[in-house]
């Protein structure tokens, strides 16, 4: 698999490791023939372009030369020849402007749809794919000045856009820093100016949006002879009238919003243990599931769609399923938690390839399931080893919601003391805990001590029905607690935090369990 990245200096990776590229000329043909990736290139306006406009007379052949050298480096199928040129074949998701630009537009589509957490998180990550200046080691290149011009346009429209999202959430004093830096930068913007004025406007700053204005209306009126644009006037209009229609609508309390889970699959033998660990969830009021079978034989999609269809008809309209081929399976879940504002996604152990980005940019919990489907009638409950870090935050969440759900005891285990070293155990840490799930889902959890060693602590959860435990932070997700070596029996659903506050975090939260326990 190769991937493109031109949001930044030009870059090739295959399978995730880099591939050295010749010199200015090798890199400019890659970069044009990327600008127009799948579409025909003529040889001679590769030449012209190469040559600034000048081509030499055996512009041709350097250029066949060059192309011949990035086949060696890429694969002979990379370039196609087609009159009157070539072709840089590139597949979907593997350029980062496609990436870029696709989700920009899902984002639009989420604003006008009236989702503005999902524009927010889905221009988040189309924003976190840029590395700096596009083209930066081509900056100076005569043919790159256009195609950098347009590329910067493009993220520069994609801020403007995530700060509308921004605002409509209510968050007017989170961005107006960034607002304040970004009309200094770029004086002309009439959009930028309006999106400050009104977050100085939603902050309460009323005199100073006016201002804002009218030193716009100054400048463009001293420098071009115009007025301002009929919205610019008529956003100044609604500020003077202090019109409700430009307020902050109130966002839906958390209890009122739907929470959507999304469970992922890439094979036949996975779908029935996520979906018996994820139905309790999806039978409780306000909770919704959607169920997507990730494929990479296009012959496989039908028989698929139907398994999951008949899943569907045994769990009720709560559930909604897909099934379709992915070129990339991390991206594309990133892209259905954040279209479909998932608050957890529960992927089969070991997860798909890239699953360390799919952390990264996931805006939900994420959940790895390993071992048998969950038997709810079977076990002693759901357990959650728990030390307090915010992954096993997110895991007591989760499980408080199951046990909650199928009506089983939740049990918390902690470390016993020792006195002789002045070691004190866990009860104070599992009471606060205790106290926290109490609060929020009404369920009372029952401490359960074992000695600080791993035997221990793996008889103490052997008789669970599930265990459901915060993935270590100090290795990467998917790893293996150390103390869960040697566990065999009940499921385990390994989980590391996202980045939305839950139903643990206090609303006014911007980073999840950013809290103190003392706070509880």
């Amino acid at each position: 698999m190769l991937e493109f990245r031109i949001l930044g200096p030009l870059e090739v990776a295959r399978d995730g490791a880099p591939v050295v590229l010749g010199g200015r000329k090798q890199r400019s043909t890659l970069a044009i023939l990327l600008l127009s990736a799948n579409r025909v290139v003529p040889i001679e306006r590769l030449a012209d372009d190469i040559y600034a406009g000048a081509p030499p007379v055996t512009a041709v052949t350097q250029v066949q030369r060059q192309v011949s050298e990035l086949r060696k480096l890429l694969g002979a199928d990379a370039i196609e020849t087609r009159a009157p040129g070539y072709t840089l074949h590139v597949a979907s998701g593997c350029l980062d402007l496609e990436r870029f630009e696709r989700w920009s537009e899902e984002a639009a589509l989420a604003l006008e749809r009236g989702e503005a957490r999902a524009a927010v998180d889905l221009l988040q990550a189309a924003l976190s794919l840029w590395r700096g200046e596009p083209l930066a080691d081509l900056s100076h290149e005569p043919f790159a000045q256009t195609a950098i011009a347009r590329l910067e346009e493009l993220r520069l429209a994609a801020v403007e856009q995530r700060l509308e999202a921004e605002l409509a959430l209510g968050r007017h004093a989170r961005v107006l820093p960034e607002l304040e830096t970004l009309v200094r930068d770029h004086p002309l913007r009439e959009r930028l100016r309006s999106l400050s004025m009104l977050a100085l406007y939603r902050a309460g700053r009323q005199a100073e949006a006016l201002d804002l204005y009218r030193r716009t209306r100054e400048s463009l009126v001293e420098e071009f002879g115009i007025e301002p644009s009929a919205a610019l006037r008529e956003l100044e209009r609604r500020i003077l009238a202090q019109d409700p229609s430009i307020d902050v609508a109130p966002a839906p309390s958390r209890a009122e919003a739907e929470r959507t889970i999304l469970v992922v699959c890439s094979a036949d033998d996975a779908l029935d243990p996520l979906l018996s660990v994820t139905g309790p969830l999806v039978a409780q009021p306000g909770r919704s599931l959607i169920a997507a079978w990730l494929l990479t034989d296009e012959r496989d999609v039908g028989r698929a769609a139907t398994a999951l269809d008949e899943r569907r008809a045994r769990l009720g309209q709560s559930v909604r399923t897909a099934a379709f081929t992915s070129l990339e399976p991390a991206a594309d879940v990133v892209r259905l938690a954040t279209s479909y504002d998932v608050e957890l996604i529960v992927l089969a152990a070991p997860g798909p390839a890239g699953l360390r980005t799919l952390v990264e940019h996931a805006p939900a919990d994420v959940a790895l399931c390993t071992g048998p489907p969950v038997s709810w009638e079977k076990g002693s409950g759901v357990f959650v080893p728990f030390g307090g870090s915010e992954n096993d935050w997110a895991a007591l969440e989760l499980a408080a919601w199951l046990a909650s759900g199928c009506q089983v005891p939740l049990r918390l285990v902690g470390t016993a003391g020792d006195p002789g070293r002045g070691r004190r155990d866990a009860s104070r840490l599992l009471a606060d805990a205790s106290l926290a799930v109490q609060r929020v889902v009404g369920v009372a959890a029952e401490p359960l001590l074992a000695a600080p060693r791993r035997d221990a602590l793996v008889r103490a959860v052997e008789a669970a029905t599930v265990v459901v435990a915060g993935s270590p932070s100090r290795q990467p997700f998917g790893g293996e607690p150390p103390w869960l070596v040697g566990l065999a029996g009940p499921p385990v659903l390994l989980v590391r935090r996202g980045s939305r506050p839950s139903g643990l975090a206090p609303p006014e939260s911007r980073t999840r369990f950013s809290w103190s326990l003392a706070a509880v």
